[in-house]
């Protein structure tokens, strides 16, 4: 994984994505890899509000996001990074955290469907593709309640490069959240640049404990 959010890797993208002036950099990143257009996006108004003194339980995972896409739809997003005991508890627990702090928006919108991005650096899915998306599924039933829930996870030791092709954007942002070849992803993507800017300005000004 990359090195500059390899430790404690939410928190430092917690603490370099979550402002207004970055919320660009995440509307492209969910945009490749959910495969949508969103027209407005806006971090969780009660995380920014208390975001120095949250509770323990909701102090986790990279940013949790309002969007409406292009179709009108609004989602909420919920992005985070998974190390390696106890996955598929943290995944279900970051949705459910993700979907019900919608109750805490101080405001009259409604409820809406929630989907989350896990990000893995180790293998955990028995599938080739690393990039894989899950939702609740009954047995030869259709119900609303099977495109209600909606978990993705992208399993970074699975992506390669091909050297000798030109990346997509989506490829560039995985090559860069696995931290081989950076330049190739910031050469593709403004919006990498500038995360990878911020990173490193971050890094420069941390302070140790």
């Amino acid at each position: 994984m990359n090195r500059k959010f390899v430790a404690k890797s939410n928190f430092v993208l917690r603490r370099v994505l979550n402002s207004k002036d970055n919320i660009d950099i995440l509307k492209e990143f969910i945009e490749v890899i959910l495969n949508i257009q969103i027209k407005e996006a806006q971090i969780n108004p009660y995380l920014q509000k208390r975001k120095n003194n949250l509770p323990a339980e909701e102090n986790f995972g990279i940013a949790d996001l309002r969007v409406k896409t292009i179709e009108n739809e609004e989602l909420n997003i919920g992005i985070q990074i998974i190390d390696g005991e106890h996955v598929l508890t943290k995944m279900f627990l970051y949705y459910a955290q993700i979907h019900t702090n919608q109750l805490k928006y101080d405001d009259n919108r409604e409820i809406a469907r929630t989907i989350t991005i896990n990000i893995l650096d180790f293998i955990f899915v028995r599938k080739t593709k690393y990039h894989s998306r899950f939702m609740l599924k009954e047995e030869n039933v259709t119900d609303i309640i099977n495109d209600y829930i909606e978990i993705h996870v992208i399993e970074l030791p699975k992506f390669k490069v091909n050297s000798n092709k030109e990346i997509s954007l989506k490829e560039a942002w995985i090559n860069y959240l696995k931290g081989e070849d950076i330049e190739k992803s910031i050469n593709k993507s403004v919006k990498i640049k500038k995360l990878d800017d911020l990173l490193k300005k971050y890094w420069r000004d941390e302070v140790m404990e």
